[in-house]
């Protein structure tokens, strides 16, 4: 296949900057941004409806696969804090054909919480106990899983 397509999988707390990163990609390189928030926020739903919010991922993924077989670049911003979870999508992706490439954001949780808060998008906002224990259970990539993937296409500047 002479154009393989590229999945770009950003992980990380709510806060990191993964929706400000997965726009500066789509621009430098014309790919489709899927992001559960912006879909929910867009229809009216509450960011929290883990019931509405696992069905939107799933519709979001098979859209990302129908980019990737033709060749295209799509972007993944759904948190992804578990291993097992970018697992899926980076064996899906290349079970294409595609490369992977995984972007990791991190910060601490007092600054992700001021972030968040600055922002207002969240109804009821996150406190900073939440972030602790969101930062507390996320799983960091280790140096083993980021050997998985595919070196980035181009680093930002």
């Amino acid at each position: 296949m002479s154009n393989p397509g590229r999945l770009i999988i950003i992980a990380g707390l709510p806060g990191t900057g993964k929706s400000t990163l997965a726009k500066k990609l789509a621009l430098r390189f014309h790919a489709t941004i899927y992001s559960p928030d912006d879909w929910l926020d867009a229809l009216g739903i509450n960011l929290w409806d883990n019931a509405v919010r696992d069905a939107v991922e799933r519709l979001q993924w098979q859209q990302a696969q129908d980019i990737l077989r033709l060749g295209g670049t799509a972007i993944i911003e759904w948190g992804t804090w578990a291993r097992s979870e970018r697992d899926i999508l980076r064996t899906g992706a290349r079970a294409l054909g595609s490369a992977a490439e995984l972007r990791f954001l991190d910060a601490e949780p007092a600054v992700l919480h001021a972030r968040m808060t600055a922002r207002g998008r969240e109804n009821p906002p996150m406190t900073l106990d939440q972030l602790q224990a969101y930062s507390a259970a996320i799983e960091r990539p280790t140096a083993e899983e980021l050997a998985l993937y595919d070196a980035p296409s181009e680093p930002l500047s």
